[in-house]
């Protein structure tokens, strides 16, 4: 090979080198732009979904964004700003018995399976009227919902008529259907619906059933549970008449017992 075929092939390398070093260094440019590109798109999803996260961690609850409701949908057979005044009972009877209830509440199913049905004979009988207000506390106690949810499907009871109403009550806080406090049973529209077939007016009642499964009366359940909250109450069940509290005799909690309640009960009438 001469001299100059062997700098010629030489220098043909040398260009190879380069071209080969030329292209290696713009893949691996490349490769690095990818690789910023990448991670910076990583970077903004991450971004992206914690806003997001953060967003939906902000956004109120079905119950918190019904509660701010301007426009409420009352049941019939209420009266007052948002429907919120519930009195069933005899026009003419002179006096009212304010009932403040949680349907989830323990003692309040104790004092509706021992004394309710003594209740219902008095409003029938006109003795008193029932004005009803209703609480949802402890569902804020353990971040639950049946006592709104109940209290909701009361309202949807209470559209058919004041009698559905202190029925689906009754059946509500019986024996057979109310959970232990800490089960929120009454979350479930199912279960409130299971319940409600023990209700003549209610069983396959078909609007009822659309009212309790859309949440109609949600918004109204909300406005019901700030009145009770305005009250001034502290627990349930309590009985006010004329703006005295009717305890059992020598104590400052409700009557439990038909004894209970009727002596309290006639004291307060001829108060």
């Amino acid at each position: 090979m001469s001299k100059r075929n062997n700098q010629a092939s030489k220098a043909a390398a040398r260009e190879r080198l380069r071209l080969e070093r030329e292209r290696q260094a713009k893949k691996d440019k490349l490769r690095r732009q990818l690789i910023v590109a990448g991670t910076g798109v990583l970077v903004l999803a991450i971004a992206g979904g914690v806003g997001f996260g953060i967003m939906q961690a902000n956004k109120p609850s079905h119950w918190e964004a019904v509660a701010d409701q301007s426009s409420v949908t009352a049941p019939k057979n209420t009266e007052g700003k948002d429907g919120t005044t519930v009195v069933i009972g005899k026009p003419d009877a002179k006096k009212t018995l304010e009932l403040y209830e949680d349907s989830r509440c323990p003692v309040c199913a104790v004092f509706e399976q021992a004394v309710g049905p003594t209740v219902e004979k008095d409003v029938e009988a006109g003795k008193y009227k029932i004005k009803y207000v209703g609480a949802t506390f402890i569902d804020n106690a353990d971040n639950g919902e049946g006592s709104k949810n109940a209290l909701s499907a009361l309202g949807a009871a209470l559209n058919v008529s004041p009698d559905a109403f202190m029925a689906y009550k009754s059946a509500l806080y019986s024996a057979k259907f109310h959970p232990e406090e800490s089960d929120d049973k009454f979350a479930k529209d199912a279960y409130l619906l299971e319940i409600a077939d023990s209700v003549p007016a209610l069983k396959n009642n078909s609007e009822f059933e659309k009212n309790v499964e859309d949440g109609t009366f949600d918004a109204w359940a909300m406005k019901m549970s700030k009145a009770f909250d305005a009250s001034g109450v502290g627990g349930t069940p309590t009985l006010m008449m004329d703006g005295k509290k009717i305890t059992a005799e020598g104590s400052d909690t409700a009557p439990m017992t038909v004894e209970q309640f009727t002596t309290a009960i006639d004291k307060a009438l001829k108060g």
